[in-house]
């Protein structure tokens, strides 16, 4: 089943940073689709690439429209004629709790895929994703037998209730910063939903979408019912956005398509289901978000939040707090702390434990932030640390600080997926409020206070969907997760989130001789 890569299980490839690189065994690189292991239509591959060094990881196989019509004619077979939609609740349930077992059983695995794959810190994949993983299944299996309709009070002698059926065959669109997670936030709810799923993993990280449709294949438990994800529920077909991703957002048969990435192209998904089926749409997009810290913040905490909030991940995630608005009183302080908790950010092999910031994913994203960084010193921000590449080999930059910026600057507007803070002074809560709004992204925000009616304020004054105060990242199953304004729309995660996989029916029955109406 699948395909062996190059590099053998724990290997190391010569050079890098520190020696020797530990390069896990890629075991599965070719299409899933209807339970099986395939080579592309077309015969062919795509090379994902090691971004601690640029070299060849695996030849993935490319997925295009051909492809793509026989995941969705899986999946359709599957949701018309197969078990997974017609299961109870509880069946599906036990299937998903079963899938998130064996999540948790190859672990370290899947952290070290992540890891060489994206550049990914291999510490916190083993105890934040794979767990946030497993959690996130067991989340919406408990929700799995709790879909339901409700009883219509209907005038005159009828009857009435409403069903909520699953909607169909899915496509998913999920971006590299966090391949684990992606993966399960759309994949969940819609198993518990009963729909049948195709998955388009980023082309820069498609390995450990390709184990998890392993797992899958494994999830059977018993032999004689045959309980487990049949064939064509899950169906993963790594290949490039505007030939894979463009069929599978285009396609007849595709009834949803559940995106997180960039505005540009959830604009183009939005177009391609509007002129195919009319198909359900829901967008997680870019974000900038605001990160506010008032004067009876305690400086040490706030500097230490905001760091994180920016450098977490080489900054390669959509929630980046990267506009960090301080108020004048302990503006200089907050200054000269934040650049010395940048400078002791240690950047490095995402591999060794002390590591805080891996490479970025790759030479394109590597490349984007660099011209950012330049752009922001060529319109006239200063630059007080970081700014350029770091090490002899792969896709390193240091944790980068500007001051000086303006809110109509292209690094205080644009999204730059990279560790780059944004730093600026305000005076007044109803200032800040102002300029945390200063945007066209509604993702995040976050606020440093110790006043709970300024904190009480600025929450519901921020236009974003999620709001921490005094944490950072603070993301559980139970929180519903999604933007205001070009951040998107839709919510992941929370019940909420099962919304978008389910339709409502209305059912309505004559009830001539009923003495109610």
């Amino acid at each position: 089943m699948g395909s062996t890569g190059d590099c053998g299980n724990g290997k190391a490839a010569g050079g890098g940073r520190g020696g020797g690189l530990v390069v896990p065994e890629i075991k599965f690189t070719k299409l899933f689709i209807n339970g099986e292991f395939v080579d592309a239509a077309s015969g062919k591959t795509f090379e994902t690439r090691d971004p601690r060094t640029g070299d060849v990881l695996a030849h993935i196989a490319e997925a295009d429209k051909a492809d793509v019509d026989l995941a969705v004619k899986a999946a359709r077979e599957a949701f018309e004629h197969g078990r997974w939609p017609r299961m109870s609740g509880y069946e599906r349930s036990r299937v998903m709790n079963k899938l998130a077992d064996l999540v948790e059983q190859h672990a370290d695995e899947l952290a070290a895929l992540d890891g060489a794959d994206a550049g990914k810190l291999l510490t916190l994949g083993k105890i934040i994703d794979m767990p946030a993983a497993a959690q996130m299944l067991r989340y919406y299996a408990g929700a799995a037998d709790k879909i339901h309709g409700e009883s219509l009070r209907v005038a005159g002698k009828y009857q009435g209730y409403t069903l909520r059926e699953p909607i169909g065959v899915v496509g998913v669109i999920i971006p590299w910063n966090f391949p684990t997670m992606m993966f399960f936030l759309k994949v969940s709810p819609a198993l518990a939903a009963g729909c049948t799923i195709v998955v388009k993993p980023a082309e820069q990280t498609p390995l450990s979408a390709l184990y998890y449709a392993h797992l899958a294949k494994l999830c059977t438990f018993d032999i004689i019912i045959q309980a487990g994800v049949p064939d064509g529920v899950i169906n993963v077909i790594p290949g490039f956005g505007p030939t894979a991703g463009a069929a599978l957002s285009s396609h007849m048969d595709v009834d949803s398509v559940a995106f997180t990435g960039s505005a540009e192209i959830g604009r183009a998904i939005m177009e391609s289901a509007a002129r195919s089926n009319l198909k359900n749409v829901s967008l997680e997009l870019g974000g900038k978000s605001p990160m506010i810290v008032f004067d009876d913040a305690d400086v040490d905490m706030a500097v230490s939040l905001s760091s994180l909030a920016v450098f977490f991940n080489k900054g390669e995630i959509c929630v980046a707090g990267s506009r960090v608005y301080v108020q004048e009183g302990i503006y200089d302080e907050f200054v000269k702390k934040a650049v010395e908790a940048a400078k002791n950010w240690r950047v490095g092999d995402p591999f060794d434990a002390a590591t805080n910031m891996g490479p970025q994913v790759d030479k394109v994203q590597f490349e984007r932030i660099l011209k950012y960084i330049e752009i922001g010193k060529n319109e006239g921000a200063t630059l007080l640390t970081g700014g350029k590449p770091t090490g002899d080999k792969g896709y390193y930059i240091e944790p980068t600080i500007f001051v000086d910026v303006k809110e109509e600057m292209t690094i205080a507007q644009e999204e730059i997926f990279g560790p780059v803070m944004s730093l600026m002074k305000f005076k007044t809560v109803e200032e800040a409020i102002e300029k945390a709004n200063c945007t066209k992204y509604g993702l995040a925000a976050g606020i440093v206070t110790k006043n709970l009616n300024i904190a009480n304020m600025v929450s519901r004054s921020v236009r974003a969907g999620t709001v921490w105060v005094n944490c950072y990242f603070a993301f559980d199953p139970d929180a519903p997760f999604g933007g205001y304004k070009m951040s998107g729309f839709g919510r992941d995660q929370g019940m909420v989130a099962m919304d978008k996989y389910l339709q409502v029916k209305t059912v309505i029955t004559a009830v001539p001789d009923s003495p109610w109406y």
